[in-house]
Parts: structure tokens; C-alpha cells; sequence
């Protein structure tokens, strides 16, 4: 037996899961996550506790470019990842309660296709 919560959840997820696959809102999700991870790095290179890359730092100027290209690509991935990861624990605990929610022997009700 599902509690109203599960059941609140069931059909919320049942209304929404082709929905919230593709929206691009959902990336605003991990892109706090990035930033954070982003701006550590960058206060850690300005402080300079590590003595050596401060150097090369300063004398290279094609390693800020990378740090900054690395930069944008971890927001990236960040955002992207955390969206989808997101979607698949919905997903999973949705699948797991029409599951629970099925009489043994019976099938699964149809689902529309991901």
C-alpha cells in the first residue's frame, strides 16, 4: 500500500517526467554547484599558498587561458550532470513505486516512452 505521499509523488512524476527531461530550467540545478567548485579554485590560485604554480601563473599567460576554459567546463559539466542525475533518482523512485504499487503477477502500467 503507497502512503499519500508516495501517491502525491506518482502522479506529479506521471504529469511532469517528459517535461522536466528537456527543459532548460533544469540547469539551474548544478550551476550553482559549478560556480562554488569554480570559485575555490580561483581563490585558491589567488592566494597563492602553492608558491610554484603562482609562478608559472604569472610567466605563462596561455595558463590563465586554460584555467579559465577548464573553468567554463566544469560549470558545465556540473550543471549538465547534476540535471540529469536529478531526473534519473525521479525516475528510479518512480519506476520503484509503480512497482510497489502493482499487484504481484500483474503487469506494470504502461509508461510513455523516454
Amino acid at each position: 500500500m503507497l502512503t499519500q505521499e508516495e501517491q502525491d509523488f506518482l502522479k506529479y512524476w506521471a504529469q511532469q517526467r517528459l517535461r522536466k527531461k528537456k527543459t532548460l530550467k533544469q540547469f539551474s540545478i548544478g550551476l550553482p554547484m559549478g560556480v562554488m567548485i569554480v570559485l575555490a579554485l580561483f581563490i585558491n590560485l589567488l592566494v597563492g599558498w602553492h608558491k610554484k604554480a603562482a609562478v608559472v601563473m604569472q610567466s605563462h599567460g596561455s595558463v590563465i587561458i586554460t584555467v579559465l576554459v577548464a573553468a567554463v567546463g566544469i560549470v558545465v559539466f556540473m550543471t549538465i550532470f547534476s540535471r540529469y542525475h536529478q531526473w534519473d533518482m525521479y525516475e528510479q523512485r518512480y519506476q520503484e513505486l509503480l512497482q510497489k504499487q502493482a499487484p504481484p503477477g500483474e503487469p506494470l502500467p504502461p509508461t510513455p516512452a523516454s
